[in-house]
């Protein structure tokens, strides 16, 4: 499971898942006079001469000027931009001319240019740069991001004519992809509350902004936390059992605290988990796994719980006044799935088999720690520790043999090859373009059949303060035909834990199919071939971006990138085939916690916002709800209530954490179309996998574009094959509709 990035609360989508920016078009009033009036239409304002309100400018189309940015400016860049766009949408809204295609949904998909570019700026601070002055500014303009969505929205002119244009018989003569942009507007006016009567529009503007304060407040709690609690390490024998990478990164991240001699662990899960992976001492594993499931939860000024309380209501309401049962039938009217009820019985079918798998898992670490004499039962805590080393007894797999072999800056050339193979991509780093971190590296891509330039890559993989933690994909440009031809710029971002100058930074096996998942959003936006940026790259339905994420994973353990990519730090010699194997044989091992640790968070997300208008009790609900699912008390959900950013952080992946499970059915089932073929590398496989996937985005509706790559709809039997899980029953097994 990755994370996914959705910053602010009516702020611009970075999504990691959905891993990309999207253009943020929303509604409240500007009120036009009648189509018959004169319209009165204010001047152009002037923007004042700032970076941040300015047309980006440089090579490849224009690049984020990263170099030029100041907190302070943000404020006065929001500020001119929005009007700048508000003159637009007064353009547009006011036109005397009978609503079409072209001056109404053409000319909205045009506008807001300078400030979408000043809000892709806004949000990469908030995820990566996030500063005291910075955390000061995003309290500030949050709300009236959200704001000035709604005022958009509510524009009663504009959605006339939307509206004008999607009922016309005219429709039919426009493009497919002109016929999904009008749709794609109008349902978008209409879920955001373009029908409302004015209280209720009034009641709207004003949830919408209390939840973009609410959404900043709680990524800053959450970030306090993971910045405020350390565990230092004091002596050898602290460090018992940590191999001489982790060893090195916990040195590493004690000197940049200013506390050279020792080591510290860091409250993020780059750190978190090879320390309870590896380490010999119950007693810190234990502080560490406390320090991290409690973020957002220690009763303090940065405890969550009141937060999500409240967001819960305001959202339980906001779907009432749209005429939603739940905010969760909101949120999926649009989705793969439909509904909350297909969704629950995705994770329904899958969570006894995986609770089941558990149960083994927790009595062959028991056996081994009775065989240990090491007197104790399995906590959380131990979990990460003791299945390391029954994956060692089982399978003859340690993962501290397999880690020497996966180098981050290797893996990195690797992700790039399999680009090449499946979709023709060829980088090349460039040094002209501006960063925000000096940690922050660029790539050119390049079409390698042609030649033709195709967009950038943005790579920044070290952990830092003021960096949120987790990995995800963001889209800085979305690729497009509209205005000319404009090509994308998206990026990856990690948390790694940066080594000792000179030393290659080696990740584990999870954090190495981590990276090639975020690749998979990288190259779903670098493959898009669409007109307009809206429906361009990863701006899809929710529970279906994840899909292409998941998909290159599969790629990592294929022979041809471990015997080329999979090199020894010291010697550099490639993983020995034996070694593959044993992998190859241990893929389906600890499936049972990898599926409950993140389904488990799922069905609590779901269950809290199909609750209605309930009161909640946060930590209660999450207790009471995980008891009568049966959790298995050795395990915690992947992102325990306080702290789930996916959920918590804005709408993003709100009643939507479902949706990495319901990807991963079409994953399995994709994958073995590659390998029901020539393999992995299959190239008419996979020019189908680029063709109907890939490079369409949003303008065909998600089930019909997998069908058209498969043949037919996804079903669980390949999910439960690939986890190791008995079969479904057939009635359970459809994942497209």
């Amino acid at each position: 499971m990755r994370n996914i990035l959705f910053v602010g609360a009516g702020v611009a989508v970075l999504a990691s898942a959905g891993c990309a920016t999207t253009s943020t078009s929303s509604d409240t009033h500007a009120e036009a006079p009648a189509a018959t009036t004169p319209p009165t239409t204010p001047e152009v304002p002037v923007a004042p001469s700032s970076p941040l309100s300015s047309k980006w400018a440089g090579p490849y189309g224009g690049v984020p000027p990263f170099d030029q940015v100041k907190v302070a400016d943000f404020k006065p860049a929001f500020e001119a931009t929005v009007d700048e766009f508000r003159h637009e949408v007064a353009v547009i809204a006011n036109d005397p001319a009978p609503p079409t295609f072209e001056n109404t949904i053409a000319a909205y998909e045009d506008a807001g240019r300078r400030f979408n570019d000043m809000e892709v700026l806004f949000d990469i601070w908030g995820s990566s740069m996030s500063s005291p002055e910075f955390q000061a500014a995003e309290q500030e303009l949050a709300p009236r991001f959200a704001a000035f969505r709604d005022e958009r929205m509510q524009n009663e002119a504009l959605f006339k004519r939307i509206e004008a244009v999607y009922q016309s018989p005219d429709k039919a003569k426009l493009t497919p992809e002109q016929q999904r942009l009008t749709w794609y507007y109008y349902t978008r006016f209409v879920r955001s509350g373009a029908r409302l009567d004015a209280a209720a529009k009034q009641r709207m503007v004003a949830i919408n902004q209390r939840l973009a304060s609410l959404y900043t407040t709680f990524s800053q709690n959450v970030l306090g936390d993971e910045e405020a609690y350390t565990v230092v390490l004091e002596s050898d024998a602290d460090l018992a059992g940590l191999p001489a990478s982790l060893r090195a990164a916990a040195a590493a991240a004690a000197e940049a605290r200013g506390l050279k001699g020792k080591w510290v662990v860091t409250n993020t899960r780059s750190s978190m988990e090879p320390f309870l992976t590896y380490s010999a001492r119950r007693d810190l594993r234990e502080k560490v796994w406390r320090n991290y499931v409690n973020r957002g939860d220690n009763g303090d000024a940065r405890d969550t719980n009141a937060i999500i309380a409240e967001i819960l209501e305001l959202r339980a309401e906001r779907a009432k006044l749209l005429g939603f049962a739940t905010h969760a039938h909101w949120r999926l009217e649009d989705s793969m799935a439909g509904s909350p009820e297909r969704a629950m019985q995705l994770m329904e079918a899958v969570w006894k088999p995986s609770v089941a798998r558990v149960r083994e898992e927790v009595a062959d670490m028991q056996a081994l720690a009775n065989k240990e004499g090491a007197k104790l039962k399995i906590e959380p805590w131990d979990y990460r520790y003791y299945a390391e080393k029954v994956r060692k007894a089982k399978y003859d797999l340690d993962q501290n043999e397999v880690k020497p072999y996966l180098q981050l800056e290797r893996l990195r050339e690797g992700m790039f090859w399999v680009a090449g193979e499946l979709l023709g991509f060829s980088f090349t780093q460039v040094d002209d373009v501006p960063v925000f971190h000096p940690d922050v590296r660029v790539w050119e891509v390049k079409d390698k059949a042609t030649g033709k330039h195709v967009g950038l890559w943005y790579f920044d993989p070290y952990a830092r303060q003021g960096k949120r933690s987790g990995a995800w994909m963001n889209a800085y440009r979305n690729q497009e035909r509209f205005r000319g031809e404009v090509t994308t710029i998206v990026s990856n971002n990690s948390n790694f834990v940066k080594g000792a100058p000179g030393e290659p930074v080696l990740v584990s096996w999870e954090d190495a199919s981590t990276l090639f998942h975020e690749f998979g959003h990288a190259l779903h936006g670098l493959s898009s071939a669409v007109e307009y940026p809206t429906l361009s790259g990863t701006n899809v339905a929710r529970d279906y971006v994840e899909f292409p994420s998941q998909l290159l994973e599969h790629w990592l353990a294929t022979p041809e990138v471990l015997n080329t990519y999979a090199l020894h730090y010291q010697t550099g010699k490639p993983i020995p085939p034996a070694l593959v194997k044993r992998i190859e044989k241990a893929s389906t091992f600890n499936q049972g916690f990898a599926t409950v640790e993140a389904l488990s968070a799922a069905l609590v997300d779901m269950k809290l916002h199909l609750a209605g208008d309930a009161t909640i009790d946060p930590d209660a609900f999450e207790r009471d709800t995980l008891k009568a699912l049966g959790m298995p008390k050795e395990i915690v959900m992947r992102h325990r209530t306080p702290q789930f950013g996916h959920v918590f952080s804005s709408d993003g992946y709100s009643a939507g954490y479902y949706s990495y499970l319901w990807a991963d059915t079409l994953t399995a089932d994709a994958y073995e179309r590659f390998t029901e073929g020539k393999g992995a590398y299959d190239k008419d496989v996979a020019e189908l996998l680029r063709k109907h996937v890939f490079a369409v985005g949003n303008t065909v509706e998600p089930a019909e574009a997998y069908r058209a790559f498969r043949g037919r709809d996804a079903g669980i039997d390949a999910l439960m094959r690939k986890r190791g899980f008995k079969a479904a029953s057939s009635a359970q097994t459809k994942s497209s509709h």
